[in-house]
């Protein structure tokens, strides 16, 4: 490996292994375990055929978030603006000539894998626009003129992904951008109008939307309307979360996966396996490890010197966070269906590489806060 430069001096392998935060490393990857262990209850107590590629899938993302956490910080600043540039036109071609399943056309087909764009495009977005604000003075942070790229980088790849369609991505993201201007202290007055805007857009946005869309929402205001149809997956959800009770069912022995009552078990909706299994005691320790994480986080967040540490690690943790808390809504009856998956234990090649990723990025800036970056 290329030895990465720091100051006046270089990072040998120890010296980036020694500076490593390893309880956030611990956090996530004991997430991740937590994913093998319900996918291969799922299967019946089998690794076939989701529990082997997940703890394949996750022992890979451990060692693609050590080699970004190696980054040198300065690379990471200066790659923001391509990396954010290399996923918008992988998110064109996606629209162009993407992979086509379950009636959306998400991903790009390698031939050796796939891959969804929407799900990289999270991490490419928070840090183009923490680079854009990296030397951005505050009275300036709210002036129209300056608010017109932040803006365009957020809105361009949210239209492109609403339009695979990929609804919950697209609330996400959105979500996430404007999350990051509300941080670097955008007057509250622009959220107010383009929160009447969204209100005014809501009927036209409703023709937009596909026929199965428009029953997940209709299903969320009350799902006894069609049981076994578009309200079957919420209501099975809730049946598995409810029949846990305090304790669970024991590893292995819930019914909504072993008879087949729960569709999309080993990706949306893993969590209602979970609460089955494992009951509210074990739900309790999960977010209690979910909660650690975004902690620590956000902590680590605090102490960032620069703009672009700062808001990028904010940002990674704010994404978490919607991902997490829209799951859980969902699974639980609290929100629409809207396919996101929880993260690090759904069974996404993507959405854990992503993640992953995104953790290695915070390892990076962590480890090397004292460097300041470049004024551009």
């Amino acid at each position: 490996m290329t030895f990465l430069q720091s100051g006046h001096q270089r990072d040998n392998v120890w010296q980036i292994w020694r500076h490593v935060h390893w309880p956030l490393v611990v956090g996530v990857v004991g997430l991740g375990l937590f994913g093998v262990a319900i996918l291969y209850s799922v299967a019946g107590n089998s690794f076939d055929p989701w529990a082997w590629r997940k703890a394949l899938r996750l022992v890979f993302c451990i060692a693609v978030m050590m080699g970004v956490a190696a980054i040198d910080v300065r690379t990471l600043f200066h790659a923001a603006y391509p990396f954010y540039a290399i996923m918008l036109i992988m998110l064109v071609a996606v629209v162009l000539v993407g992979d086509t399943s379950m009636g959306a056309r998400r991903w790009l087909d390698f031939g050796f894998t796939r891959i969804q764009p929407s799900e990289f495009m999270k991490l490419a977005l928070i840090m183009a626009l923490g680079r854009y604000y990296q030397n951005m003075h505050q009275a300036d942070v709210s002036s129209p003129g300056f608010l017109i790229v932040p803006l365009f980088l957020i809105a361009v790849p949210a239209l492109l992904i609403f339009r695979q369609p990929d609804l919950g991505t697209t609330v996400v993201l959105v979500v996430i951008g404007l999350s990051i201007l509300f941080m670097v202290g955008v007057n509250w007055r622009y959220f107010a109008a383009g929160g009447l805007a969204v209100l005014i857009a809501i009927p036209v946005v409703w023709q937009q939307l596909r026929n199965y869309q428009k029953d997940r929402v209709m299903v969320f205001l009350n799902p006894e309307n069609d049981p076994l149809g578009a309200g079957y997956h919420i209501i099975q959800s809730k049946i598995g979360v409810g029949s846990g009770g305090f304790l669970g069912k024991g590893f292995g022995e819930g019914t909504q996966s072993r008879l087949n009552f729960l569709p999309e078990k080993h990706t949306d909706f893993i969590f209602t396996i979970f609460a089955e299994e494992f009951g509210f005691l074990g739900c309790f320790v999960l977010l209690l490890v979910f909660a650690f994480v975004l902690f620590v986080i956000f902590n680590l967040a605090s102490t960032m010197r620069n703009p672009f540490s700062r808001l990028t690690t904010m940002g990674i943790g704010f994404s978490l966070f919607a991902y997490m808390a829209i799951n859980l809504a969902m699974v639980t009856g609290m929100a629409p269906v809207v396919g996101l998956p929880l993260p690090f234990l759904s069974y996404g090649g993507t959405s854990l590489l992503t993640f992953m990723m995104s953790i290695g990025v915070i390892l990076s800036l962590r480890r090397q806060s004292y460097i300041d970056l470049p004024r551009v």
